[in-house]
């Protein structure tokens, strides 16, 4: 019989190496899809910013409704390792192939199975982590492996950009062949036997040896802090999501577009490189501190970049505002599994309840832009990002008295 309290003794290393490695080939291609459609196919061959919005729309969409089956693929899955390795796969194939397929529906196709593809990561890493280190140490193992994964988006970032002012924008498709080759041999070092799929999916058995099955799907709705715990996740990123957006926007009228590409890769590569020793301070101390007083903290911090923005338009004070989104997002990301993973203890729907809120997080974040677009284009910048803290203020308020601690005190 499984018990969490006795975790196993991976060798740490590994799930060190695959978080920094699928750091950069989770998301796809990102923000460099846009760069190569527009710079190297161009108007000519009848892209523009119309319709590389429209693409990262509907694969944005698709990925958006993938992420509550993903995350029942994990909770039913036995071996999660594979699944990694295949989503891995799945997303660089679709990603390279760009220089070969033309046409929207070629690229809207292949960028939505990317984005099918990607939505396994999140549930995959969590649950092979909860699965080898158990209950205990996972907001401790949580926290390292968030800590690797900036890493890793800081030093992919940075070769990216390097290697592209040398080779041009195709580049970014050896990179990221490159890493998902070391992804795939790292999760291959990972041993399926030592994942407790039982501890993986939340539960305290497997169902054969004699425990409760997974609970259905009218557990999650019924769980009262659950349900509030998404409609923070959709809050936070609502207030969050538009901020860098919204920012690069003011940045790009103030010094003009070549400046303002640098600055926004800039805040990118601050913000992550903060989000890192961030992620290892709350993994470390979570168990002592509790999940409430630091994602408290996380709103609290939201809540102030936005205001700040707002001081000055000085482009170095906005790169500076712009890093404590390390803190925010550092603190959102190391507790996001580890809340759900609480809330969710012996239910054996860890994973799906994992794809669930992520989905409620999905559309706070693409709402997010259109909301600060409409209210700078009537009201301006000081408005919209005025707008963003009030929401994060209001995350902060629904968290501070709806939401329960979920550590208890041994």
């Amino acid at each position: 019989m499984a018990n969490p309290s006795k975790p196993s003794k991976p060798p740490a290393w590994t799930l060190d190496a695959l978080n920094f490695f699928l750091a950069d080939v989770r998301d796809g291609l990102g923000p460099y899809l846009a760069i190569y459609l527009l710079a190297v196919r161009g108007p000519e061959r009848g892209w523009n910013e119309a319709t590389v919005g429209l693409v990262l729309t509907i694969a944005g969409i698709v990925g958006l409704l993938a992420q509550t089956p993903a995350g029942g693929l994990i909770d039913r899955s036995r071996n999660k390792p594979r699944i990694v390795m295949i989503a891995a796969l799945l997303v660089t194939l679709s990603s390279i192939s760009l220089p070969v397929v033309s046409g929207y529906a070629a690229v809207t196709i292949t960028q939505s199975v990317a984005a099918v593809a990607g939505a396994v990561f999140a549930p995959a890493i969590s649950a092979i982590t909860l699965g080898l280190v158990g209950s205990r140490l996972f907001a401790k193992r949580v926290g390292r492996n968030e800590a690797f994964n900036h890493a890793g988006n800081a030093v992919s970032a940075a070769l990216a950009g390097a290697l592209a002012w040398r080779f041009g924008p195709v580049v970014v498709f050896w990179l990221m062949g490159g890493l998902t080759v070391a992804s795939i041999a790292t999760a291959s070092r990972i041993r399926n036997a030592d994942i407790d799929n039982a501890v993986a999916r939340g539960l305290d058995c497997e169902p054969e040896e004699g425990c409760d099955e997974p609970s259905g799907w009218r557990t999650l709705v019924e769980n009262r802090p659950l349900m509030t715990f998404a409609a923070i996740a959709f809050l936070f990123h609502l207030a969050n999501a538009a901020m860098l957006t919204s920012v690069s926007q003011l940045l790009s009228r103030t010094v003009g577009k070549d400046l303002a590409t640098s600055l926004t890769a800039a805040c990118i590569v601050a913000a992550q490189l903060v989000m890192v020793p961030v992620a290892i301070v709350v993994g470390r101390h979570t168990e002592r501190w509790g999940t409430k007083p630091i994602f408290l903290v996380a709103f609290g911090f939201l809540a102030a970049r936005g205001a700040l923005y707002t001081v000055s338009n000085d482009p170095w004070w906005l790169v500076g505002v712009q890093a404590l989104d390390g803190i925010g997002a550092g603190i959102f990301g190391a507790l996001f599994p580890v809340v759900i993973a609480d809330l969710t203890k012996g239910t054996g729907r860890f994973n799906v309840s994992q794809g669930v809120v992520a989905t409620v997080q999905g559309l706070g974040a693409a709402l997010s832009a259109t909301l600060a677009g409409a209210i700078i284009v009537g009201a301006g910048y000081t408005a919209g990002f005025l707008t963003l803290a009030a929401i994060a203020g209001g995350g902060f308020v629904l968290y501070l008295v709806a939401m329960p601690e979920t550590k208890t005190q041994d």
